[in-house]
C-alpha cells in the first residue's frame, strides 16, 4: 500500500471538495440556495478544480513514495 499521511490528507481534501461540488449543484438546481446564488456558485467554481488538484497531488505523492 502506498498511502502516506500526506496523500491521505490530499484524498480527504478531494472527498470534501467533491461533496461540496455535488451539494452546490443540487442547491443551484433547486432554485433557492441556502447561502444565496452568488456564494453557492463561488463554492462550486472553487470546489471543482480543487477536487482535481487534490486528487492529482495525492496520486503524485503516492507514486513518489513507491519503492
Amino acid at each position: 500500500m502506498y498511502l502516506t499521511p500526506k496523500s491521505g490528507l490530499f484524498l480527504g481534501g478531494c472527498c470534501v471538495s467533491a461533496i461540496a461540488a455535488v451539494g452546490s449543484i443540487f442547491e443551484l438546481s433547486y432554485g433557492r440556495p441556502d447561502f444565496g446564488f452568488t456564494a453557492t456558485a463561488i463554492i462550486l467554481a472553487l470546489s471543482i478544480p480543487l477536487t482535481g488538484l487534490f486528487f492529482f497531488a495525492a496520486v503524485k505523492d503516492a507514486r513518489a513514495n513507491m519503492k
